[in-house]
């Protein structure tokens, strides 16, 4: 949202309504990075960031019989903080946790064959995800590079995570990855035993 208003500041447009924001990164497919799927999450960032004194309503105003509509504008804290926030975004990795690295942990506690079931799934879900950003890079093959930045690197990981899961799925497959309960109890009696 910071960013937004931030771009709209650049462009002369002082402040911007939530529906506006919300229009904006789905017509540019920034949904892709930014969840803005549910409008009530939006308004709870929204509020979370005039609380915090980042943004601030710039104009509460009504036209005929629609509701009314609040803009927001960047306070000078918040133009510092976005501006903060994306250079080191830029600059620093960050480890994130999501659930599926979690989830490959515990693998043993499934059998073989439920494993190799749930990462066939994931890796067609995968191939199909790869190919909407591919499209999307296509359908977006006159737009400058540097728009579609964040797409590039969607494709990268997900192209990554299929090569990784797919090999996973042949090792299975082929029993170079392999478990047994005994096996397991075998492993755990010898970690106490040291």
């Amino acid at each position: 949202m910071l960013s937004l208003l931030g771009e709209a500041e650049q462009q002369g447009e002082r402040a911007l309504h939530p529906y506006r924001m919300q229009q904006l990164i789905k017509a540019r497919g920034k949904d892709q990075v930014v969840n803005v799927g549910q409008r009530a999450s939006l308004y709870r960032t929204i509020d979370r960031l005039r609380r915090s004194g980042l943004i601030t309503v710039e104009e509460v105003a009504r036209e005929g019989a629609r509701p009314e509509r609040t803009t927001y504008a960047l306070t000078d804290a918040g133009r510092s903080a976005w501006r903060e926030w994306l250079l080191d975004a830029l600059a620093t990795p960050t480890r994130h946790y999501p659930e599926f690295p979690a989830a490959i942990a515990f693998l043993p506690m499934l059998s073989s064959q439920e494993v190799l079931g749930q990462l066939e799934k994931r890796q067609e879900l995968l191939a199909a995800e790869l190919a909407g950003i591919e499209a999307q890079l296509s359908a977006d093959s006159d737009v400058p590079r540097l728009f579609v930045l964040e797409m590039e690197f969607l494709k990268a990981t997900a192209e990554a995570e299929l090569t990784w899961v797919a090999s996973i799925v042949a090792d299975l497959r082929a029993g170079t990855i392999a478990w047994s309960q005994d096996q397991l109890r075998a492993l755990a009696a010898q970690a106490r035993s040291q």
